[in-house]
């Protein structure tokens, strides 16, 4: 059994949509054993806390460096045992000490599909803004592995979903998060506790 933590910053959706898959069976060979905001006033601890998940808090503000930041962040989650770590709407920059402690061992979900809309500045609503702009028919989710480069690590999971006339930044984002980002992640945090993904050369390989 693999011990998942999560990193969070507000107020938990898709941490929600893990605790649902998990409660109902669809996590394999997993289980959420910590739940760790930036933000002490996350309403995502609230949902820990209901789930009986333990949490912790960690705000890069509290350090002056960010390698300071970056080293304590490394060091509480391998204090939490974690085989896989899991950015749920975490909102402080990752540190090349936690992605090298944690290589291939931390899934994030981008609500767009890589390679669009991606990378440095792509985030909430702005990607589903620059998705309306562009008059893409087609938008959607994807569940990626964690690199050094911005939303540039090893794709696991896509699932595309329609953009519909007279859309909204907000529309668009709810039923992306309701049709893929709350189907995608559960499904590939299963696969990784499954030992289901391979990587070689950057590039995920699930196996049947």
């Amino acid at each position: 059994m693999k011990n998942i933590v999560v990193l969070v910053s507000g107020g938990g959706t898709n941490l929600q949509a893990l605790i649902d898959a998990q409660n109902s069976g669809a996590i394999k060979n997993g289980k959420i054993t910590c739940v760790i905001s930036s933000n002490p006033e996350a309403y995502a601890l609230e949902r820990a806390a209901q789930n009986g998940i333990p949490t912790a808090v960690i705000r890069r503000r509290d350090f002056t460096e960010f390698s300071e930041y970056d080293k304590a962040l490394t060091e509480l989650l391998k204090s939490k045992n974690a085989d896989l770590v899991v950015l749920a709407g975490f909102l402080t920059i990752l540190g090349k000490e936690v992605i090298s402690a944690f290589e291939n061992r931390i899934i994030n979900i981008h609500p767009a599909l890589i390679p669009s809309f991606c990378g440095e500045g792509y985030y909430g609503l702005k990607v589903h803004e620059a998705a309306l702009k562009k008059g893409v028919k087609l938008s959607g989710a994807t569940a990626h592995f964690v690199n050094e480069e911005c939303d540039g690590g090893p794709i696991i999971l896509q699932k595309a979903v329609k953009v519909k006339n007279g859309d909204t930044p907000e529309v668009l984002q709810k039923r992306i998060m309701e049709q893929a980002e709350w189907k995608i992640l559960p499904k590939a945090v299963s696969l990784f506790c499954e030992d289901k993904i391979s990587v070689i050369n950057n590039i995920a390989i699930i196996s049947e």
